[in-house]
């Protein structure tokens, strides 16, 4: 691993894509987030991961939204950028574009609508870690792609494809996680992609946290998180159960929908999103603004 690459272990952050209201991307919102992020000591940034409505950017937004956030970051932290989709082909196409785009590695969700059987999936990645020329780390989340890659191919795919380094595992799936957490290579990152979660998956052997929640509070989710990787866990609970609720809130009606309220709220972007994605409900974004307050 290079030593970058080696530095994609405790808080990673994916990262949001604020709008103006006239629909157009607020980059200069986007900067001050990333610079607020470094400021607040994550440990890494993602681009273009799900919470940064990538499905609706252009491929000319999306290099731009990689370029902004590379050049606040200037080199300060690692970054990783999502490069996934229900096409083998056509996403190694993309890796290979991005060649020459300031980033560390890919984050690569499992292929969404096709729902591959696991021969398929350890295929898809196998082709994809052949060609990828950075780092791949794998995207498990169900719930979102409706195939879930099982802690078997996942092991499999560690050991075969030495070009894939880590997963974000957001399945929720507490008995498939200890499952590879067991099996894995030693080196291989088994990363959190659920906030709500995170703590008690650290305690069973986790590497980190790609979080949502730290786009609005970068301080205290890298507080909790450092504190764990040191297994001081009584005192990382003490963020867990101070953000807990909002964390819920966050998640109620959708992603990124939450978190855009939140940073709504803290008055850092304006309330916009992409549809088919709208704001929450009024009644979700009064809950919201009560809790950002405690």
């Amino acid at each position: 691993m290079t030593d970058k690459i080696s530095q994609l272990k405790g808080l990673g952050v994916a990262i949001i894509t604020p709008f103006l209201p006239d629909g157009k991307i607020d980059f200069p919102a986007l900067e001050s987030l990333v610079d607020n992020l470094i400021l607040k000591r994550v440990d890494y940034l993602v681009a273009l991961g799900t919470t940064s409505e990538s499905p609706t950017l252009t491929p000319e937004e999306k290099r731009d939204v990689v370029h902004c956030i590379s050049t606040v970051n200037a080199g300060r932290l690692p970054l990783v950028m999502g490069v996934g989709g229900p096409d083998t082909l056509r996403v190694a196409h993309d890796m290979e574009a991005a060649d020459s785009l300031p980033v560390d590695a890919f984050l690569s969700v499992a292929p969404y609508y096709n729902k591959p059987s696991q021969e398929g999936l350890f295929e898809h990645f196998r082709y994809l870690s052949e060609r990828a020329p950075r780092p791949v780390i794998l995207y498990n989340v169900p719930g979102r792609t409706s195939c879930n890659l099982d802690a078997a191919t996942t092991t499999r795919i560690a050991l075969e494809c030495p070009n894939v380094i880590g997963i974000k595992e957001a399945s929720g799936k507490m008995k498939q996680i200890l499952n590879l957490l067991n099996h894995k290579p030693e080196n291989f990152l088994v990363i959190s992609g659920d906030d709500m979660i995170t703590l008690p998956l650290m305690a069973a052997g986790m590497d980190g946290l790609i979080s949502v929640v730290a786009n609005a509070f970068p301080a205290e989710m890298a507080n909790m998180v450092h504190l764990a990787m040191k297994d001081q866990f009584i005192k990382a609970r003490l963020y867990h159960d101070r953000l807990f609720n909002l964390m819920q809130a966050c998640f109620q009606e959708g992603n990124p929908s939450g978190i855009k309220a939140v940073l709504s709220v803290q008055g850092k972007i304006h309330n916009r999103l992409r549809l088919p994605n709208v704001p929450v409900t009024a009644a979700l974004y009064e809950k919201i603004e009560q809790l950002v307050k405690l």
